[in-house]
């Protein structure tokens, strides 16, 4: 079966690289883009399936020229040594990934119970993955904010986005994906007279971006209403009805947006976060149908279930889906979260390697 599907993928590749090859797909900018994200995915493969193919035919030359002479014996035996790395590499490949890998996301940061702690912590939070985007020269964009009065955000959509291609096929999603749940924080906060530590959450929901193709929306089926703008505290900052508040009727899903100065703008960011929502409830429903390995990342986006939490007194980051601890919380709100997103990546590798896609309930 593995031989089977490396064919059909490597068959893919050959003519998602003709399709490219054409000119006439990139008058198409979003085909294009899509066609490139496929072939970015398939190229490490392709990459290892060589590899390990020219490995094989060095061998097999190498093992004819020890039957002419035994002094080539050395270069066959070390030409042998790297073939169970590479056939290892090539499996791993070939391990059915995460569809969404490739994409953009949305990023939705709701402040928890907790009052002006927790918006400030939602702030916090805002903050370290707008820095991290920027460690990795990714576009970010605030779709939609409501703020606190102290400086915090009560709700924000941000949009994250990679520049061009995903080398390999590893956009966003691929990164962020795990960040979805409820972040919970331990300090003193500013609000606190007594020196208390005090503990508040806020609640985190990761969204692939959904394309046109991804997501079909039917006019019919939305209610759209428009209301004033408001502000801190609910003051009106805007003298025109251009907010705008979407709802899916067969759904029930209600988007708001009200952070541009005109209806139209506000009603396309949306219908970005309206598409993107329905792409994962769709995405949720054939997994459970199924059964397959996207079950685990769609508990990510729980907001009922922790999963890190934030200590400030002993500077302090906790994950606890796979029992990560490190000591160095100011740099990862500052942005280095690398470490416990590489943590995170590896055991979702180990998983799948071992046939456990489980990893959320850990």
């Amino acid at each position: 079966m593995s031989n089977e599907r490396l064919a059909g993928l490597l068959d893919e590749y050959a003519e998602l690289e003709k399709r490219l090859a054409d000119p006439a797909i990139h008058a198409d900018q979003n085909t294009a883009r899509r066609v490139g994200r496929r072939f970015a995915e398939l190229a490490p493969l392709h990459k290892a399936a060589g590899e390990l193919e020219q490995a094989r035919a060095d061998l097999a030359a190498a093992r004819e020229l020890v039957a002419e002479d035994p002094s080539f014996a050395a270069e066959a035996e070390a030409i042998s040594a790297t073939l169970p790395a590479l056939e290892e590499r090539l499996a791993e490949l070939l391990i059915p990934r995460d569809p969404h890998d490739a994409k953009d996301v949305i990023l939705e940061i709701k402040a928890g119970e907790g009052g002006e702690e927790s918006a400030l912590f939602a702030g916090d939070l805002l903050r370290m993955f707008t820095r991290y985007a920027e460690r990795h020269g990714w576009v970010t964009e605030v779709i939609d904010a409501q703020d606190s009065d102290l400086g915090g955000v009560k709700d924000v959509s941000l949009a994250v986005k990679t520049k061009g291609v995903p080398e390999g096929g590893n956009g966003v999603w691929s990164r962020l994906k795990w960040e979805g749940g409820v972040h919970r924080v331990q300090r003193v906060p500013v609000t606190e007279s007594q020196g208390r530590i005090h503990t508040s959450a806020a609640g985190v929901l990761v969204l692939p971006e959904a394309e046109d193709v991804d997501v079909s929306v039917d006019p019919n089926d939305l209610r759209i209403d428009v209301f004033r703008s408001s502000g801190p505290g609910g003051q009106s900052v805007n003298t025109t009805d251009s907010a705008v508040r979407i709802t899916h009727v067969p759904t029930g899903i209600v988007v708001s947006c009200q952070n541009e100065k005109s209806q139209l703008q506000n009603r396309e960011q949306a219908m970005r976060i309206l598409r993107a929502r329905l792409l994962a409830v769709a995405q949720e429903q054939a997994d459970a149908a199924a059964s397959d390995a996207r079950k685990a990342q769609v508990r990510t986006v729980d907001r009922s279930e922790r999963i890190r939490t934030y200590n400030f007194p002993q500077n302090r980051i906790t994950d606890h889906r796979i029992g990560y601890t490190a000591y160095n919380l100011d740099l990862v709100l500052g942005g280095d979260m690398d470490g416990v997103l590489d943590a995170l990546a590896e055991a979702d590798r180990a998983a799948r390697l071992a046939g456990d896609t489980d990893l959320a309930r850990r």
